[in-house]
């Protein structure tokens, strides 16, 4: 089964997001991660379609969603944006699945509206958005205007094949099957006039803002999660062990679940374990 295609607007940029059904089931929110795409949840939405009503969000300047020229591609942007797709599904509370830049943005959405999530599920979403906290303020912005003038002047990286594109992709995660990862980069890409390949998302989205992402306001949003909270950690992973980490003992009601061979795509890298742990936790 194919999920259906639409489209939504938020903060004038439009939007798409996929429908997986099931009509009557309790709604359930898949954020994907920066750089990549919604349909990297196929595998996860199919296997809990049938006792929810999956819905997979692509990110602004992500997927088949607009680019947003100008914009921060903040966190909070992202929280707007994934506040105005659970107002149009209007079923709350919602459950949310997010990986990395998606779980901390439904974390910060689960701090910002506690009243209207049942459950989360964030893979490997603390720490990377705000690591530029650790610099000063005024380095801060000084190292982000450096990193949006030098993507001025870098063009696109293509690939002159589909095979050259899945190359890069396992070459970013060796976890990967040929088959994952010819998937992902079928979704992921668009075609050049010339037949080469291009990825989708926007280059700027690289480039993490100065402001909003400070560890004392982070601290202050998580605090204000009230729902339980699923915490996946890939051993093999860069991020950091949420068992040892500051901002995530600031999620009261949290479980950590650690997979060994799994790097920060657990859920690609060990799809039968992140399926069993979620759908326990999501069914208790």
């Amino acid at each position: 089964m194919e999920p259906v295609s639409h489209f939504f607007y938020s903060d004038r940029l439009k939007l798409q997001f996929w429908d997986w059904g099931t009509e009557g089931k309790p709604a359930l929110i898949l954020v994907h991660g920066g750089l990549d795409h919604a349909r990297n949840w196929d595998w996860v939405a199919k296997a809990l379609r049938g006792d929810y009503h999956v819905y997979a969000l692509d990110l602004r300047g992500h997927g088949n969603s607009a680019w947003a020229p100008g914009a921060l591609y903040s966190v909070a942007e992202h929280v707007l944006d994934l506040s105005v797709l659970a107002d149009i599904i209007n079923r709350f509370p919602v459950r949310i699945i997010g990986h990395s830049l998606g779980a901390i943005t439904t974390l910060f959405y689960a701090g910002v509206h506690p009243d209207r999530v049942h459950k989360l599920v964030a893979i490997e979403g603390l720490g990377l958005p705000i690591q530029e906290a650790l610099y000063s303020a005024p380095e801060r912005i000084r190292r982000w205007i450096e990193k949006v003038r030098a993507l001025e002047d870098r063009a696109p990286r293509s690939y002159p094949n589909l095979a050259a594109a899945v190359a890069r992709m396992k070459e970013a995660n060796p976890f990967l099957s040929d088959q994952v990862a010819e998937h992902l980069t079928l979704h992921g890409t668009n075609w050049n006039a010339d037949g080469s390949i291009i990825w989708k998302f926007d280059n700027y989205a690289r480039v993490f803002p100065p402001y909003g992402a400070n560890l004392q306001e982070a601290a202050e949003i998580l605090r204000q999660i009230s729902c339980p909270a699923l915490l996946f950690w890939g051993r093999q992973s860069f991020a950091k062990d949420p068992e040892t980490d500051p901002l995530a003992q600031e999620v009261a009601n949290r479980r950590i679940v650690k997979v060994d061979q799994a790097g920060h795509w657990l859920h690609h890298d060990q799809l039968d374990i992140f399926l069993r742990e979620t759908k326990k936790f999501l069914a208790e």
